[in-house]
């Protein structure tokens, strides 16, 4: 009889990644210096919850997180991780670390589906683009300035004034 596997998805999704190589690219960069309890792995696996799961905002991370305390230890959360921590960690921690992070993990899907037919072809490289708007605080981003909604756009009063005309 198979043995049982009471294991969340996430946790075994997260059981695909090659954990080493992560660790060799915060070593790198030296990402888990100083830290004493919300390692990059963590981060990571925060991170990764919340783009799964479509969380939209550090206190909707939070939240969720904290609705599935007791199976967080199995997937590999060690602390819990409040929206200040989170904030820190994203803000302080070398972005380089998950850059290099990503590429490995790209070299390695490539191999992977490299001789599989995806149903298109394409030749040279393909980029996918996110054209999602995301709000940034304008004291620490002067440059994205983003047009207001329109309070009035124009012929909404013409219109009002043809209904009473």
């Amino acid at each position: 009889m198979p043995m049982k596997d009471d294991r969340t998805v996430f946790c075994q999704l997260m059981d695909w990644l090659p954990k080493r190589q992560f660790d060799t690219c915060v070593y790198r960069y030296r990402g888990n210096h100083w830290v004493k309890r919300f390692s990059c792995w963590e981060q990571f696996l925060t991170m990764a919850f919340a783009q799964l799961t479509y969380r939209e905002s550090l206190r909707d991370i939070e939240t969720c997180l904290r609705a599935l305390q007791p199976k967080l230890y199995h997937a590999g959360f060690r602390t819990k991780a409040s929206r200040s921590t989170i904030a820190d960690a994203n803000e302080k921690r070398d972005w380089q670390i998950y850059r290099d992070f990503a590429l490995i993990l790209i070299s390695k899907a490539r191999r992977l589906y490299a001789e599989t037919d995806l149903g298109i072809q394409i030749e040279g490289a393909a980029y996918a683009l996110d054209s999602t708007t995301i709000d940034l605080c304008l004291t620490l981003f002067p440059w994205a300035q983003f047009r207001k909604p329109m309070l009035n756009p124009p012929g909404a009063n013409r219109a009002r004034h043809r209904e009473w005309g």
